[in-house]
């Protein structure tokens, strides 16, 4: 029986994607939480120590603004611009300087032209469009059947881009936290039990990477199986 006539079991990857999302941004929101309500012994706000950091590492031409939102940090390299959230801008907290270090962490690959960064960046038009027009060509050519299938390939081979940008996040996130930790360790604008906060809490927003990465893997091998099935009726 095709899948989609009655229970389609590769949903169970898709439940498997959504548990691990939503573990995730449990788990970096109860940390960040928690390390939120630790004011650092420095007395900097996130946007003191961006400002610190990104000048110790020489970079002067990168803007630093307020954004709206609860964790909407992030760090813009076509505009040079790192923008950080509520919780981070104004504040003191450990959790705080250990997330503008990480977008700063950004701004320093940026700087140092870090391959992975260059490649996510080159990926993201590329990510987008395959993600938009993927489904949109698998449905058509379920839908149509027999010669169609060449449709569903090439939706396939689009999501494939998305899933690659995903995969290519990772090393970026990483490097960008190791960066933050290594910046903050040496500067002495975090100490002792302080580092061992922020790693938490910056180990905490990485899985999100991990867990929307293997959600992207699996629902690329639903697509896979769903291609398959659609082939042998």
């Amino acid at each position: 029986m095709p899948y989609g006539y009655y229970f389609d079991p590769t949903y169970i990857l898709v439940l498997i994607g959504v548990v691990l999302s939503l573990l995730a941004s449990a788990g970096v929101k109860t940390t960040f939480a928690r390390y939120s309500g630790v004011r650092s012994m420095s007395g900097l706000t996130g946007r003191d120590a961006a400002e610190k950091i990104l000048h110790m590492q020489g970079i002067y031409d990168v803007r630093i603004e307020h954004i709206s939102g609860n964790l909407t940090d992030h760090y813009d390299p076509s505009a040079k611009v790192l923008r950080l959230s509520d919780p981070v801008y104004g504040k003191t907290s450990v959790a705080a300087i250990g997330v503008a270090a990480h977008e700063c962490g950004h701004a320093v690959q940026h700087a140092k032209g870090y391959a992975p960064l260059s490649i996510r960046s080159s990926l993201v038009p590329a990510a987008n469009f395959g993600s938009a027009i993927s489904w949109p060509l698998i449905v058509l050519g379920l839908f149509l059947g027999g010669g169609s299938s060449v449709l569903v390939t090439i939706g396939i081979l689009a999501f494939t881009l998305a899933v690659l940008f995903q995969i290519v996040t990772l090393p970026v996130e990483f490097n960008a936290s190791a960066r933050a930790v290594r910046i903050l360790e040496g500067s002495g604008m975090l100490a002792g039990e302080e580092i061992k906060g922020t790693k938490k809490v910056l180990k905490a927003a990485a899985l999100t990477y991990v867990a929307g990465a293997a959600g992207a893997i699996l629902q690329l091998l639903r697509l896979i199986l769903i291609a398959k099935s659609n082939d042998r009726d």
